[in-house]
């Protein structure tokens, strides 16, 4: 090849090369603009706007849950320059030592705040907030930010509502990419529950800034701003005036009331005492300590939380399974010395009442010989191969009714609370050495079983619509909210719906029958209501029994079903029967007619008898 040749083909490889680089010019500088908009973030700063958390109603409208504008200032630690510290405390209304000092923790945490904003006071008052809005542009790196607060129109229990708190890195960690250092979340209750509809979506305003790191104008004209989405609204299945009713009556009592209305499961009311005060909720950080450390556990929602012994109040469900399994007959009578009698001398006492007696009485009296006969029958059964077999079955029945499992509620934090099997027992005694004798305690709501206050409202529920439930649940659909399909299901217990008029009837005599009668719960007894009930004494190794009661009304077509459970209570009829039925008179008729009742449980203080460790 000659030296021309080459000469030629060197120029052209060159001119390739040439071309290729500003072909790559053109496409980094003119087509693509990722390095410009590089550029442009360095010199760019977010600004977050918070939504508007959604409003949280009762299911008649009331404002349970409603907002009202905070002030906070903000630091972005590496964006504060030389300023007076001095002024900006005069400014702020606090020492110079407390802006060192908190200047001084961020940059201890410089690594992981990042170019994050950290928020250096909070609820700063309104005219504080206005003062520094004025020269803020004296203090670089600091900077006001506008967030709504939660305000409590009506005092509808801060356990059933929940509270909003600031996320921490744990929880932070549990929803990665969801939130930040200076977000805000539901944390418990119904807060916590609907945090995804609740909380709405963030958006942002995007500023230029020059050398000097100050904000000049809007980024593009405020074209990339993005607007924040206020939350969902909420309304609650709640009716407020029974809540509030409900909180007054437990008032100095340890306990839960929970009502139900049966034909679609939704909890009416959700009380536990002693409670959280909603004027804690709006700064629960300040109150937290003082609630934390309060020996009662206000924070602690016993409608759900609380495992119990239900008592005589269970008698209802081996009634029916007695029914079921054809080993009991309404007919049926059984004796009662004071007491059952079984092997050397054992014996699960009673209370003196006319024996023997026949199912519908035992019910109005709440006999414990008789059910002690009921459940020997059922675990006994010939049709079983052995008394294993027997319990199991019991076990199943029991669990068709909700218990010893969680029942699925849209509430956060639900117990399942327990119910023993066979299983239970062969580990305790060994297999094949034990016998329904040793399990007799079963037979009136003691021994191993527990049940949250929110299983015997649901138990009272399934009695009175006659063997179903709708999953309890304090959500309601509304516009843009909806509920998941299984709350509107009917959840059949294993026992047939014509056996439940049986007990029903029993259950109306315990409230109804005439004075002198034996009926165990007549203090629950409203001319005209109709009230079924069922009043239990619960063993408590702590202190006096609690006092138990499930009631609804009315007979029929009932539109509330209730479960009171007041520890250290004493007999049924004691406190939680009064309790309950005050209640149910006042969500049917909207007053209340046994006012000297009223007067006697809204005064009553059994704190007294509450151990606490």
């Amino acid at each position: 090849m000659t030296g021309d040749g080459r000469h030629i083909r060197l120029l052209i490889g060159l001119g390739a090369a040439v071309l290729l680089l500003l072909g790559n010019i053109f496409t980094l500088q003119i087509i693509k603009d990722s390095y410009k908009e590089d550029a442009d973030r360095n010199s760019t700063v977010r600004e977050t706007i918070y939504p508007i958390r959604g409003t949280i109603y009762d299911r008649n409208g009331k404002v349970l849950v409603g907002n009202k504008i905070s002030y906070d200032i903000i630091v972005m630690p590496r964006e504060v320059r030389e300023f007076d510290t001095l002024a900006l405390a005069t400014v702020l209304n606090v020492t110079p030592e407390f802006i060192r000092n908190k200047l001084e923790e961020y940059r201890r945490r410089r690594s992981s705040i990042g170019s994050q904003g950290v928020t250096m006071m909070r609820m700063v008052p309104a005219e504080v907030y206005m003062r520094f809005d004025e020269v803020k542009y004296r203090f670089p790196g600091f900077r006001g930010q506008v967030r709504g607060m939660r305000e409590y129109p009506v005092n509808a229990g801060g356990n059933l509502l929940g509270y909003v708190s600031e996320v921490n890195q744990a929880y932070i960690d549990k929803h990665p990419g969801e939130y930040r250092s200076g977000d805000y979340a539901g944390m418990t209750g119904i807060e916590a529950a609907r945090e995804k509809d609740l909380r709405g979506e963030k958006g942002y305003h995007i500023y230029l800034r020059n050398s000097r790191n100050q904000i000049e104008q809007p980024y593009k004209d405020g074209a990339e701003d993005k607007e924040a989405v206020p939350g969902r609204d909420i309304v609650t299945t709640i009716d407020a005036d029974l809540q509030q009713y409900g909180q007054e009556l437990m008032q100095n009592k340890v306990g839960s009331v929970v009502a139900i209305e049966p034909s679609t499961g939704e909890i009416l009311a959700l009380v536990s005492s002693p409670g959280i005060d909603v004027e804690q909720l709006a700064d629960i950080g300040k109150h937290y300590t003082e609630i934390a450390q309060n020996p009662y556990k206000p924070m602690y929602n016993r409608a759900v939380q609380a495992s119990y012994p239900p008592g005589s109040v269970f008698k209802l469900v081996n009634g029916l399974i007695g029914l079921q399994e054809g080993v009991l007959r309404p007919e049926m009578y059984y004796p009662c010395s004071q007491g059952y009698h079984f092997g050397a001398g054992h014996k699960l006492g009673c209370h003196a009442h006319r024996s023997p007696i026949n199912m519908e009485e035992s019910i109005m009296m709440s006999c414990n010989a008789y059910y002690c006969y009921v459940l020997k029958n059922i675990i006994d059964n010939r049709k079983y191969e052995n008394v294993a077999d027997g319990l199991d079955a019991w076990h199943e029945y029991v669990q068709s009714f909700g218990f010893g499992r969680k029942l699925g509620s849209d509430f956060p934090a639900e117990l399942s609370g327990s119910i023993p099997s066979s299983k239970t027992y062969n580990r305790a005694y060994g297999r094949g050495r034990w016998n329904s004798t040793t399990v007799i305690s079963l037979s009136i709501g003691q021994g191993e079983i527990l049940a949250t206050p929110l299983h015997l409202a649901n138990l009272c529920a399934t009695i009175a619509n006659r063997g179903y439930y709708y999953i309890p649940h304090i959500v309601k659909a509304s516009e843009g909210v909806e509920i998941e399909p299984r709350f509107y299901e009917k959840q059949y217990t294993m026992v047939d719906t014509l056996q439940f008029p049986k007990i029903i009837h029993g259950m109306w005599l315990a409230v109804n029958a005439p004075a002198g009668a034996g009926g165990t719960a007549r203090v629950a007894h409203v001319e005209s209501l109709d009230i079924c009930g069922k009043t239990g004494t619960a063993q408590n190794p702590r202190g006096a029994d609690n006092s138990v009661f499930i009631c609804f009304a009315p007979q029929d077509n009932p539109k509330i079903a209730i479960a009171a459970y007041v520890e250290n209570g004493g007999f049924g009829a004691q406190y939680a029967a009064p309790i309950a039925s005050l209640m149910v008179e006042k969500y049917l008729t909207g007053d209340v007619t046994r006012q000297g009742l009223e007067d006697r449980m809204k005064e009553a203080d059994l704190m007294s008898r509450v151990k606490r460790d």
